[in-house]
């Protein structure tokens, strides 16, 4: 299939992916106590989510290696993101976390650039048919 310069490769977008999970969840160890003094998010829980985003962050980095990119697994971290918006959405509107505004600010915040990727990498998934090279 053709590529569209418009947009970018499945292989582009799983490697920013990888590195903004990466990122964030470097944050999210590193500064648990201080983000949660900030968002009234409990750190132990701002660190459980730091150490689960790294090993989804190193199956990102192994999918955007493979030739051809297996479809199966480029629609798990699509599946994988849309399940982290829907979380990050209900476990405050639920109570199960009681975040201040800046909480919610963060919450919603990264949500949206989640949600992003996803539609962005379902989108690559689509345009990359069969093959996903």
């Amino acid at each position: 299939m053709e590529r569209n310069p418009r947009f970018p490769t499945l292989r582009t977008l799983l490697t920013l992916d990888a590195v903004t999970c990466s990122l964030m969840g470097g944050l999210l160890l590193a500064a648990s106590g201080p983000l949660a003094d900030l968002t009234q998010i409990p750190a132990g829980f701002l660190s459980g989510a730091g150490m689960l985003l790294l090993p989804v962050a190193a199956f990102m980095v192994a999918v955007a290696r493979l030739r051809p990119i297996p479809g199966w697994a480029a629609l798990m971290v699509v599946l994988g993101n849309a399940l982290w918006v829907v979380a990050s959405v209900t476990l405050p509107a639920s109570g199960v976390l009681a975040p201040n505004l800046a909480g919610w600010i963060c919450l919603l915040a990264q949500a949206v650039v989640v949600a992003l990727l996803a539609v962005l990498e379902f989108g690559a998934v689509q345009r990359s048919g069969p093959a996903l090279a």
